[in-house]
């Protein structure tokens, strides 16, 4: 059987379909970004962006969305019963990978020193809200 998990700790989905599933001792993440809590596929609420009135980009600060994008995944982690130290795999998507990756690379060595799940990273072409990364998550629960 599985469950369904849905953090109110974490900005709502974009879409229908939860935050999590579990399934037996393992979790399934959806894709995570880094929009703050409450904020929703209209309000852009992503760190370090801000947009002018066409949609281009005024501000942006992608260690900024690194690190919301991790606190976002870590918020629906506890709130499924699990936590960081049982990432066992990591799906990173960036927009681009030739401006982002390096800055990418030295944020998640900061959040994943002692916990070393399996990564992936690819870049695409464009995700559905103006954010820049998304973390696709699978985890053990206890």
């Amino acid at each position: 059987m599985s469950d369904h998990i849905n953090a109110s700790s974490a900005p709502k989905p974009v879409g229908l379909y939860p935050h999590a599933r579990k399934v037996g001792n393992l979790l399934f993440l959806s894709g995570v970004g880094p929009r703050t809590a409450g904020s929703d596929a209209n309000d852009s609420g992503v760190p370090g962006l801000e947009l002018d009135h066409n949609g281009n980009f005024k501000a942006f600060d992608f260690e900024a969305q690194c690190r919301s994008v991790f606190d976002n995944v870590r918020a629906v982690l506890e709130a499924s019963g699990s936590k960081w130290e049982n990432l066992v795999d990591v799906t990173v998507f960036l927009v681009n990978m030739k401006r982002d990756f390096a800055t990418y690379n030295r944020v998640y060595a900061e959040y994943f020193k002692d916990a070393q799940p399996c990564r992936t990273t690819v870049e695409i072409n464009s995700l559905p809200t103006p954010i820049a990364i998304e973390l696709k998550c699978i985890a053990t629960v206890d």
